[in-house]
């Protein structure tokens, strides 16, 4: 008989076998595995009493807390879909989310009821709306209360949904070349095995402790929830990054691991009072998102003495395709296994990775020649909510193409390079190079505009606008931001402005952003885009 391989697995062993030990840490709240499963059947319950069903989707905004691990199990308990959404958005990309995915049931942080209050007229198909309320936030007119709607309720699993592996498990709407998101729909399937690799490959075990740096609703928090959960490991919450914060929960928690865009690692890096904290585990930090510049690595271990891990995949991908583990027989030193460590690394188990040219034939392994990363495995996802068109597009033949450009090695270490899709990833979060030109040509006094990722320290990239201003017309570089901030979220916009004469065309044309990258991209010791 054939056993699905389902998320609820993953809460049922750490309930089975671990129940007394402590799960969630969040703030001053603390539970137990068996506190942790009963709340999220409670909470699978409540949404059951909701009329949410299997195959519904349910929204969740809301920062890093203990709610949105629960809702990573409660959903799925009652065969509904997750829809994580990036908090950091603007209104009118909660608008179009919820309204392309048909969310019924909208989970919110009190941080955020005020955006999705000013959207009500306009979510036809969502018919509730619960708040997890934070620092006795109060309760407003028109919010079910989380824990109102999970009191009373049996802390037992609901009725079996009747669900199979090749069901979806959540939709994560991830930003494209379009100014619109597409959302991605990751299967029971996808979430198990990328979770397997993630406990294989980042070595978790039940003796770890997560410190949640990395935001819940990226991929799925990278298969953290699910990992660290299925052998018991701890989690501890941290709702909003700060260094201090992080210090303290090193030294006061015993943090053994965390995952993060560089723009964590860079505060932590230089967070000037770090002397005056006692830290004495030595965490395992894999870092995703953005390269990071190789004296970053070199700090982390020589200054801290901790462990950097490089990782690269995307949402498409569940997400981990590779990570950069130095393999014992190459032989290099301490600086030799550093500049492997900034590569994306090699495939991971169950993953097929290639590099190939323009025929699909795969490039030769000598770390010169130009291809794109194509992938196969079971992690890859079950394609675009709505959308087969663009599925069509990045699936052929069974491989899932990135997009992204990258050369590989002898040892078979893919090494990225370029940015297929004009993505710029800054402080781990993505951001359209289109949308933001779309935003920049409705300034009056633009006329022509590009947006280009270029070299940050603490962001791993920043977008850059690089404008062409009407004739006669006038602004500065600060007038630009500021247009640009009061019309989309503001990690998105420009951090800087470049006015020049004429934009680099072909003679077709097309503008030539690989000339403009290749004038302001800076030799950083690192290479390519990473988990986005």
């Amino acid at each position: 008989m054939e056993v699905p391989l389902l998320v609820s697995d993953f809460i049922n062993r750490a309930v089975k076998l671990y129940g007394p030990s402590e799960a969630v840490a969040d703030g001053d709240e603390r539970w137990t595995y068996a506190e942790f499963g009963a709340r999220a059947n409670q909470l699978g319950h409540g949404l059951a009493a909701l009329g949410v069903g299997k195959g519904d989707r349910v929204g969740i905004l809301s920062p890093n807390s203990h709610h949105f691990l629960e809702a990573f199990y409660g959903v799925a308990s009652i065969g509904a879909v997750i829809v994580p959404m990036n908090y950091r958005l603007i209104a009118d990309d909660f608008d179009y989310i919820i309204n392309h995915v048909g969310a019924k049931v909208m989970l919110v942080d009190s941080d955020y009821t005020a955006v999705i209050d000013d959207l009500r007229p306009k979510l036809p198909t969502v018919e509730h709306f619960v708040v997890a309320r934070f620092a006795d936030a109060p309760l407003t007119d028109g919010w079910r209360d989380w824990e109102d709607l999970i009191a009373g309720r049996p802390a037992t699993a609901p009725p079996d949904p009747g669900l199979e592996e090749n069901d979806l498990y959540s939709i994560n709407y991830t930003s494209g070349t379009t100014a619109r998101p597409k959302g991605v729909m990751l299967t029971h399937r996808n979430i198990y095995l990328n979770a397997y690799n993630f406990l294989v490959h980042s070595r978790i075990s039940n003796e770890d402790v997560e410190m949640w740096t990395l935001p819940m609703f990226h991929a799925n928090g990278w298969g953290g929830p699910f990992a660290l959960t299925a052998v018991g490991a701890r989690h501890v919450v941290l709702r909003k990054v700060d260094p201090q914060a992080i210090y303290r929960l090193l030294q006061d928690e015993d943090i053994t691991f965390a995952c993060m865009a560089p723009a964590v690692l860079a505060a932590i890096l230089d967070y000037p009072d770090r002397g005056q904290y006692n830290v004495t585990t030595k965490p395992r930090f894999v870092v995703a998102g953005a390269p990071p510049p190789l004296r970053f690595i070199e700090r982390l271990e020589t200054e801290l003495g901790w462990e950097f891990v490089q990782g690269y995949g995307l949402t498409e991908t569940s997400p981990l395709l590779t990570l950069a583990e130095v393999k014992p027989y190459i032989g290099v030193d301490d600086d030799g296994a550093r500049r492997i460590k900034v590569r994306a690394g090699h495939d991971i188990i169950g993953v097929q990775v290639r590099v190939v040219d323009a025929d699909g034939n795969d490039v030769p392994a000598d770390d010169e020649a130009i291809g794109e990363v194509i992938a196969r495995s079971n992690v890859v996802f079950k394609g675009y909510w709505e959308q087969p068109e663009e599925t069509a597009k990045v699936i052929v033949d069974g491989w899932f193409h990135t997009g992204d450009l990258a050369t590989v090695d002898g040892h078979g270490y893919i090494n990225l390079v370029d940015r297929a899709k004009d993505m710029i990833i800054t402080g781990g979060e993505n951001v359209s190079s289109i949308e933001v030109e779309d935003v920049l040509y409705g300034h009056p006094a633009v006329l022509e505009a590009a947006v280009i990722g270029v070299p940050s320290e603490r962001w791993g990239e920043t977008p850059l606008a690089v404008v062409v201003l009407r004739e006669g017309a006038a602004a500065t570089a600060e007038e630009i931001i500021a247009h640009c901030r009061d019309n989309m979220a503001h990690f998105k916009a420009p951090s800087r402005v470049e006015f020049v004469a004429a934009l680099p065309r072909t003679a077709t044309g097309k503008l030539k952003k690989f000339e403009l990258r290749e004038t302001h991209w800076q030799e950083t010791g690192a290479s390519g885009r990473r988990i986005n």
